[in-house]
């Protein structure tokens, strides 16, 4: 029997929804890991559900990797066209450009700051918000170092931390050692009479 064609729109049912996402999920991975297996690709997927659970796959290395190695392909290309752009002017064009760029980010600060409302230009904000989407990207390289550096330190702490209780467990047990419980037990002698003349029949 021949199945029908899914029509592309959102599934009203949320039981139906979440078991379609799920199936399909598990199909989207499935082809992700075949095409990098078949294909030798490095492959990183997000998927994100309705309730915000993240699901991820990085077929090679890890995700934060593949993303570090995006951000450079792309940064790396953007790097190229500004270069060839600044090759092709002169000297004295290059300090043209140069003076322009930080007049655009002077007046940016001050209309970032409240200064200058409804002075800025639609290019010069083009510009002002490159200039931030690059300033963002390295401080959230910078932020993601120093918590990778944070995460380094808390687990050597963990390592020593645990190692240091090991050691003391240790040293408890050598100093005070457990009894044997059964052995205990059966040494131990109950009297079943009582010795004392008031009892005496």
């Amino acid at each position: 029997m021949a199945r029908g064609k899914v029509q592309m729109k959102r599934i009203e049912n949320p039981v139906h929804r979440q078991v379609t996402f799920c199936k399909r999920r598990a199909g989207l991975l499935k082809k992700a890991k075949e095409l990098s297996v078949l294909c030798d690709a490095e492959i990183g997927l997000f998927i994100f559900s309705a309730h915000g659970k993240r699901y991820e796959l990085a077929t090679k290395g890890t995700m934060q990797g593949l993303i570090e190695k995006y951000l450079k392909s792309t940064r790396g290309a953007e790097v190229a066209e500004e270069a060839k752009d600044k090759q092709a002017l002169d000297p004295k064009g290059e300090i043209n450009m140069l003076k322009h760029e930080i007049e655009v980010l002077q007046r940016g600060l001050s209309y970032m700051y409240g200064g200058g409302a409804g002075t800025m230009t639609l290019d010069e904000l083009h510009s002002l918000e490159k200039y931030l989407e690059l300033w963002m990207f390295h401080i959230r390289s910078a932020k993601m170092d120093i918590m990778f550096q944070e995460i380094q330190l808390l687990k050597n702490k963990e390592g020593i931390l645990q190692a240091a209780n090991k050691y003391l467990q240790d040293k408890i047990e050598e100093q005070y050692p457990v009894p044997n419980m059964t052995s205990t037990l059966t040494d131990f002698q109950c009297p079943l009479t009582v010795q004392n003349e008031i009892f005496q029949f």
